[in-house]
């Protein structure tokens, strides 16, 4: 299967892990998991279609970028060239701007039971970047698991920052608040009031941005912030590290987020106010997904070359690639 998808594009399917996309946006639009108490359910915020996702402000389910999260005042300069980009909240560039990757329609270019890969062509100057970016996002499923491997190419040089932004609901429900939530990060970045970091890698310890031990949503203030897990002396599977996991005590079900990012955005969804609508027609209200996106730290381009700030710089000859793993388990299970 080549080419533009009518509708959801379903991967995998009953009794285990079933996917739906959206080549808006190369979107998740439902994941169906056999939860630990034996209940298939959807776990994911999911929009009605294609229009729904273009329309809405909360980037459910999309690949967001090319630069994932906030660029400061929409302005980086690379190898000695500055770059203006739109604004689009509190006067800084986020998620690729009111136009980025979210919006547009990906080309399905492989597809079958257990797969799909979709392809967008950035052209060189879109939303102010620089260099011709091609770019691929592939969905496979497991008995247990949803990887999803983000690529990229270039031309010319430009930086790239690829995301999935998926919010999750492990009851299938739109309350997280008895959600536990653990990510062993031993530092933050902190974020002035525009989401802006305003220090470098910076101890969670005394502060509302440690999880290193395991803590109900309902208990945390609100979490916008980007926590860098790739300090973290934790479980590492080859080249993957484990960067969350959510339990759900009601049904039992856990989620382990896997990855190669340095890092980690956790979004606890209180922006929501209703005017959005799931796929059930429900209003999405404040706390009803919470947002576990594996990353680079934001405004990364404007700390290019410092210490504690990974490059975000991409060069022609060289692919950039970011591989992230949902493994689904019963909650409270060993961590593997």
């Amino acid at each position: 299967m080549s080419g533009p998808a009518a509708g959801p594009i379903v991967v995998g399917g009953a009794p285990g892990i079933e996917l739906h996309v959206l080549a808006t946006g190369a979107t998740v639009q439902r994941l169906l998991v056999p939860g630990g108490d034996g209940v298939r359910r959807d776990v994911v915020l999911g929009l009605p279609d294609g229009d729904a996702v273009r329309a809405g402000s909360a980037y459910v389910g999309s690949i967001v970028g090319r630069y994932a999260n906030r660029v400061a005042h929409g302005r980086f300069t690379l190898d000695g060239v500055g770059h203006e980009l739109p604004v689009n909240d509190r006067g800084h560039h986020l998620h690729g701007g009111p136009d980025g990757f979210h919006t547009r329609e990906w080309r399905v270019v492989q597809h079958d039971d257990d797969a799909v890969e979709l392809e967008l062509l950035s052209p060189a100057g879109d939303a102010g970047y620089p260099g011709e970016l091609r770019v691929r996002a592939r969905y496979e499923v497991g008995e247990d698991v949803v990887v999803l491997t983000l690529s990229a190419t270039t031309d010319a040089p430009t930086i790239v920052n690829l995301t999935g932004h998926s919010y999750w609901n492990l009851a299938g429900t739109l309350d997280t608040s008895a959600h536990v939530l653990r990510v062993p990060a031993p530092t933050y970045r902190p974020v002035d009031d525009a989401g802006i970091p305003t220090a470098g890698p910076t101890p969670v310890d005394g502060t509302a941005f440690d999880l290193q031990a395991p803590r109900r949503l309902e208990e945390l203030a609100f979490l916008d912030h980007h926590l860098d897990v790739g300090e973290a002396d934790t479980v590492v599977d080859g080249t993957l590290r484990l960067l969350a996991e959510l339990d759900e005590p009601t049904t039992g079900t856990r989620l382990q987020v896997w990855s190669d990012q340095p890092g980690l955005q956790v979004y606890t969804g209180e922006a929501f106010d209703g005017s959005e609508k799931d796929l059930r027609g429900r209003p999405l209200v404040s706390g009803c997904g919470v947002a576990l996106e594996p990353q680079l730290p934001p405004d990364s381009p404007n700390h290019e070359g410092e210490a504690g700030w990974p490059s975000a710089v991409l060069r022609p000859g060289e692919t950039y690639r970011a591989r992230t793993e949902w493994r689904f388990a019963a909650a409270g299970a060993p961590t593997r």
